[in-house]
């Protein structure tokens, strides 16, 4: 029986039958599935929220629905919190996180980033009438609205500010306007969010930093077939015009650069 089973052996490495199986690649399962699973929290305005009817809308949803569309396959969104999120990535609870996930150098030393599809600068907003504050090395000896422990915070004391401590972006700007602060530091997407809907508030934005920080779509390293396919996605809507009608539905400008 030694030399049959032998044989046999033989037989099934010839026919591919005695080969251990190719695990699939996560975009060859997505392909599979008709499916890409997005990881977001769902509570960030305007990136990714409920609207009054409850659906999940924002603009980060509107452009994972639009690179899902452009690969061929549907997004289904997955809400966690924040802290969660990329965790649930190491979890195989998604093929990708969209929410607005920075690109560090520490998260790329464990994760793959999809080219940067937004972002955004540290602004100065002041009153539409000030004519004093044209630079945040004005702020030396001014009041500024700002959150204590952020990078906003930091920069205004750098620059000489007393700061007036706030929750957040929203009551940082009603200081200013209030006359409560000269100025707050924050950043420009939620100056640009909050200028859409209030388009006729008396406040401007004074100065802003040349150096940008970008965000991009999160996935698992070790999957390039999947970060190519996503990159082509972007490409895509950026040329097609998808891209620009969805900033300019929530931000009223190009939001890429």
């Amino acid at each position: 029986m030694k030399w049959f089973s032998t044989i046999l052996a033989a037989t099934l490495v010839a026919a591919g039958l005695g080969a251990p199986a190719q695990a699939q690649t996560d975009l060859e399962r997505i392909k599979a599935d008709g499916v890409i699973r997005i990881g977001t929290e769902g509570t960030y305005a305007p990136f990714t929220f409920h609207d009054a009817s409850g659906a999940l809308v924002g603009f980060d949803v509107e452009i994972g629905r639009a690179v899902a569309e452009k690969m061929g396959v549907r997004a289904e969104f997955l809400e966690g919190k924040w802290d969660g999120l990329i965790a649930g990535l190491d979890a195989n609870r998604y093929d990708a996180v969209i929410n607005q996930v920075g690109i560090t150098e520490a998260r790329q030393r464990k994760y793959s980033f999809s080219d940067p599809y937004i972002a955004s600068k540290a602004v100065l907003i002041v009153k539409a009438d000030n004519e004093a504050v044209k630079a945040f090395g004005d702020l030396n000896g001014l009041r500024a609205a700002q959150s204590l422990t952020s990078n906003f915070g930091r920069l205004a004391q750098e620059n000489g500010a007393e700061l007036v401590a706030t929750d957040g972006f929203d009551q940082s700007i009603q200081l200013v306007l209030q006359g409560r602060a000269d100025a707050t530091i924050n950043d420009s997407l939620s100056f640009l969010d909050f200028r859409k809907k209030q388009p006729n508030a008396p406040v401007q934005v004074a100065a802003e930093l040349e150096d940008a920080e970008y965000s991009g779509i999160l996935m698992r390293q070790g999957q390039d077939d999947l970060v190519a396919a996503v990159n082509a996605a972007l490409a895509d809507i950026k040329t097609d015009g998808t891209y620009q009608a969805i900033a300019d539905k929530y931000f009223g400008a190009d939001v890429s650069q």
